[in-house]
């Protein structure tokens, strides 16, 4: 049998689904801040604003993404 230079459909899988549950696991200290957030506004800690809450989102995105780089979540 010839080994195949390509690899097969199940170990591309295989990665992929690695490579998602390892950028799952990095951004879990970003998932907490978000989940914190909400948590505080609902205490009545934070004033409930649409635009604080997008600020605090759009100030997160970038964190991640400069934290992670290519292994950041398209959110």
């Amino acid at each position: 049998m010839k080994p195949s230079s390509t690899p097969t459909p199940s170990f591309q899988t295989s990665a992929a689904a690695l490579a998602r549950a390892g950028s799952d696991v990095m951004a879990l200290p970003f998932d907490l801040a978000r989940d914190n957030y909400v948590r505080a506004v609902r205490a009545g800690l934070i004033e409930r604003s649409m635009l604080h809450s997008a600020r605090f989102t759009r100030t997160l995105r970038m964190f991640e993404n400069l934290a992670l780089g290519l292994w950041a979540r398209k959110i």
